[in-house]
């Protein structure tokens, strides 16, 4: 809404109000453990609605920044397609991972998208990283995706997944698959 009626005060300031939110509520909810599998879709949910309306404002206010690097942004759209769309054809709902690699793309994220709106130009430098580092934990994800037979959320990287697989595998008993529950 404040993209649409030109306050664009307002609206930078939202965004950082919302990542700095984000940041607070995923600390928080660690911290006094209140953790859940549908806090932990909203929590994702929410992430990608601030970066959704982060991006909308560079399209608003920032066009030709991104007239000129329209092929890296095409580039990280496809593989975030890709990836929403494998989990959604092999889950049935998109991922919640929470990956450490999402983590540090995600701060990547915040930090250029806050930047563009309170810096004369974008920094460019800034950029770039963010694109890599998001472009890899994409590529992370999907990885993640092929090899976890079921949904889980809170998994923490690529490795952590060939653990969860590693000692599902090795389960043979009752107690041991209650103690070491199934890939979800």
């Amino acid at each position: 809404m404040l993209l649409i009626t030109d306050q664009y005060e307002a609206f930078r300031w939202l965004i950082v109000i919302s990542f700095i939110t984000d940041s607070l509520d995923g600390f928080l909810a660690r911290k006094f453990k209140v953790s859940s599998i549908l806090g932990s879709r909203l929590d994702s949910l929410g992430d990608d609605l601030t970066v959704l309306a982060a991006i909308a404002g560079v399209f608003v206010y920032h066009l030709p920044f991104l007239q000129q690097h329209w092929m890296s942004i095409v580039a990280l759209l496809m593989l975030y397609l890709t990836q929403v769309f494998y989990s959604l054809i092999k889950y049935q709902k998109l991922t919640s991972f929470h990956t450490y690699l999402g983590k540090v793309a995600a701060v990547s994220q915040a930090m250029f998208l806050v930047s563009i709106f309170f810096t004369e130009e974008p920094i460019t430098g800034l950029y770039y990283v963010t694109i890599a580092l998001t472009a890899i934990e994409m590529i992370e994800e999907t990885i993640m995706i092929n090899i976890l037979p079921l949904w889980r959320n809170d998994v923490r990287s690529f490795f952590h997944a060939q653990q969860l697989i590693h000692d599902r595998g090795n389960s043979t008993t009752q107690e041991d698959q209650t103690m070491n529950p199934p890939v979800q």
